[in-house]
């Protein structure tokens, strides 16, 4: 099956950014959220993107992008945005009961060869896709944050993905620029789960008075050669209250040991998320 459409569900963060990036991979790009508040904020941040990355730096002409945006079409409605599209990914909240739903209604709705892909960053393909009928088009595309940047996509294959789907995704990463690897369908995969550990064990000799926030962030990056360190991975992607979402769900999924301690989770019930708070591991309120 060839590529020529894509939908994002979703004009969030990481919806509007895997939008931008399909429309400058050349693909038509239907962007769809559930209030046209979110859809021109993503329409907004695409513009914002394209001005100051490529404009600027004087890697596209204004009227060049001014095309590509043009081959986004923002929308509230569902029916209108997979209307022949190839590829939907899915990029709203991380709810699995959410998804779920969201996956059900677009079986009902998309042409039958459509593929549904998840950017889920944690939970299973399969529980996601369990309520449709096209189970061997159902399939996990997990981008990271800033899309821009970071190149990796984890491709996760659920039990009754089909050969055909896991190759037109394989394509699609290429075309998207992407590097892509192959997991199977696993709670948080491979990358997130490892970052989870490191940011376990990194949180635990903080209360152990092992070594300062600072001091294990250095030895991450000047030791082991890490571009940043676990608490500041934390505190730049605002994701205190999801370590322990996803620490609550690996523990449930996988053992008790993947859940996060009471400090990290104290952190997180008093609002310290990270960066875009002003707190997280580091105070950044002298920033702001």
């Amino acid at each position: 099956m060839e590529v020529k459409k894509i939908c994002t569900l979703g004009a969030g963060t990481m919806g509007s950014q895997i939008a931008q990036l399909a429309a400058t991979s050349g693909y038509e790009v239907s962007m769809y959220d559930i209030e046209d508040k979110f859809v021109q904020g993503g329409l907004n941040a695409i513009k914002k993107n394209l001005q100051r990355f490529f404009v600027e730096k004087e890697k596209l002409t204004q009227e060049e992008a001014n095309k590509l945006l043009g081959k986004i079409k923002g929308t509230t409605d569902l029916k209108e945005a997979v209307k022949d599209v190839q590829v939907v990914i899915e990029s709203i909240p991380e709810n699995l009961g959410l998804k779920q739903r969201a996956f059900k209604e677009l079986d009902e709705l998309c042409p039958p060869e459509t593929i549904l892909a998840s950017n889920t960053s944690s939970f299973k393909v399969g529980a996601i896709g369990s309520l449709v009928k096209r189970q061997d088009k159902t399939i996990g595309m997990h981008f990271f944050n800033p899309v821009g940047r970071m190149r990796l996509l984890e491709i996760i294959r659920a039990d009754k993905t089909s050969d055909e789907t896991f190759e037109v995704i394989k394509d699609l990463a290429v075309k998207m620029g992407r590097e892509s690897i192959t997991v199977k369908d696993s709670p948080a995969f491979v990358a997130n789960r490892i970052l989870h550990v490191m940011h376990l064990e990194a949180a635990k000799m903080l209360e152990d008075g092992i070594a300062s926030v600072e001091d294990i962030d250095k030895a991450c990056t000047l030791g082991l050669g890490h571009g940043v360190g676990p608490f500041t991975a934390v505190d730049m992607t605002n994701s205190m209250g999801i370590a322990v979402e996803l620490g609550d769900y690996l523990a449930a999924e996988l053992g008790e040991r993947y859940r996060v301690s009471p400090m990290v989770r104290k952190k997180a019930e008093a609002g310290e998320l990270g960066r875009a708070a002003g707190k997280g591991y580091y105070d950044y309120t002298q920033q702001q």
